[in-house]
């Protein structure tokens, strides 16, 4: 069990802070990885919590893995993502307000595969064509990433 799901134990859906990681992986054209969800079919970054006694890279290699059973070899810290703004409900009602680091990806190995319990499928996409039902806490991680000049984003 996560700690995230110990937590939900005690308070139910009530909101919680969660820290945590989202990828924007990118392929050697520039697109960008996304996968679709199994809760709510909004196509999203890969990410996820961060558990507790693990570093904020582990967290980012673990999830990816996970979610995508890709292998990161390199990951640049792109941004971080806190505030009103990062609030999310899940469908099943659970409530999270997310503190959360976005990397950039260029460099991993492996074929990208969704997992079947997070994600049913996984896609790249240029950036120009992305998918209208993205999660909306995401959404400005990718225009963040377009507009990227290398220096560190604190984004609400």
């Amino acid at each position: 069990m996560t700690y995230l799901q110990e937590i939900r134990k005690l308070v139910g859906a009530a909101r919680l802070f969660v820290p945590g990681v989202r990828a924007v992986i990118t392929d050697k054209t520039g697109d960008i990885l996304l996968q679709r969800r199994t809760d709510s079919g909004l196509w999203g970054l890969p990410g996820g919590s961060v558990e507790l006694d693990e570093t904020v890279l582990e967290a980012l290699k673990r999830e990816i893995l996970e979610e995508t059973s890709l292998n990161v070899i390199d990951a640049e810290p792109m941004g971080v993502y806190c505030g009103p703004g990062q609030k999310f409900v899940y469908p099943n009602g659970d409530q999270v307000q997310c503190f959360a680091i976005a990397f950039i990806v260029t460099k991993w190995s492996g074929h990208p595969q969704a997992d079947q319990m997070e994600g049913s499928e996984t896609r790249f996409f240029p950036i120009s064509y992305l998918p209208e039902n993205l999660v909306p806490i995401h959404r400005q991680t990718i225009v963040d990433y377009t507009q990227f000049k290398g220096k560190f984003l604190l984004s609400s």
